[in-house]
């Protein structure tokens, strides 16, 4: 049977939504500090897997390798060492204090001793994971519906990449901006963005088109999203030339983004045809008016 793209409304898991983020960014950070620095913070992110979301493989200095997957079925964190051992930890409501204090416990436990930086990033108000006993919320259905809707959009999102023979990002889950997205390459270097973090300078140091996805806050609910940088002029005028698909799609010309509403994907006829021909139609616009060579960037 196939599985229908699940509703999500951010009025209705906001909070589960919230502790998520700061889970993810929990175990984001033993990524971080486990693997080598790749270009672009490609080491960074999590994967979607069979069950929920994983690390995939990670070296330990004692020549072990483990993985520590959110398995969105069963509710529960899978922690798996390639000498065998194993354990898991209930997903539950619970504070991002105790999930943190949890965690490098049971890492302990199978003599993985490691130390992150336990400041989140990029949201507003931070609060150091062994202090927050705010975010506490745990909503296993929508858990299941956000893991659900990641595994249709990784699908087309692969498709879509797979179509590029240039330089391409992998299809991942910034556990930063708690977003899935895919980022081409025109393979020249961009110029200097004045003012950026060290973060983006080394994320936007070449021209790129980034498509993705994002599950929205109280001013906008979940959507996919594309965006060119450096942006060329005209971008956003496309839209009113009917260079770009479907309907639904909007360009907003503060964040210099096309957006497509997550529901008007859901809700069409046939939702992956409509999220490729989103996908597609943003990024012919934004390489055509950029002057990408796409004939030797492209299947």
């Amino acid at each position: 049977m196939n599985d229908p793209w699940p509703i999500l409304k951010f009025s209705e898991w906001q909070d589960t939504l919230a502790t998520l983020h700061m889970w993810t960014q929990v175990v984001g950070k033993i990524r971080l500090r486990q693997t080598p620095l790749v270009n672009h913070w490609w080491n960074v992110p999590l994967y979607v897997s069979a069950r929920g979301l994983t690390t995939s493989p990670m070296p330990y200095r004692d020549g072990r390798v483990f993985e520590i997957e959110f398995d969105f079925i069963d509710h529960q964190l899978l922690i798996e060492c390639s000498d065998g051992s194993t354990t898991t930890l209930a997903l539950r409501p619970q504070s991002v204090a105790d999930f943190y204090a949890e965690l490098m416990s049971a890492l302990h436990g199978l003599g993985i001793d490691i130390k992150i930086w336990t400041m989140p990033v990029e949201i507003p108000n931070p609060i150091r994971f062994e202090e927050d006993t705010i975010h506490a919320s745990y909503d296993a259905e929508y858990a299941n519906r956000f893991w659900r809707a990641l595994v249709k959009m990784d699908d087309v999102l692969k498709e879509f990449r797979a179509r590029f023979i240039g330089k391409v990002s992998p299809v991942h889950f910034w556990w930063g901006s708690f977003d899935h997205a895919v980022t081409r390459f025109s393979g020249k270097a961009a110029p200097e963005r004045p003012g950026d973090s060290l973060i983006n300078r080394e994320a936007y140091s070449h021209e790129v088109i980034s498509h993705g996805w994002w599950p929205g806050n109280k001013d906008m609910e979940a959507a996919f999203y594309s965006y060119t940088a450096p942006e060329p002029a005209g971008l956003g005028d496309t839209i009113k030339q009917g260079k770009i698909l479907p309907a639904e799609t909007f360009y907003n010309s503060e964040m210099k983004e096309f957006f497509l509403p997550y529901d008007d994907v859901r809700k069409s006829n046939s939702p992956e045809k409509t999220l490729m021909d989103f996908c597609q139609t943003t990024y012919e616009a934004g390489a055509n008016l950029a002057g990408w060579d796409r004939a030797s960037l492209e299947r």
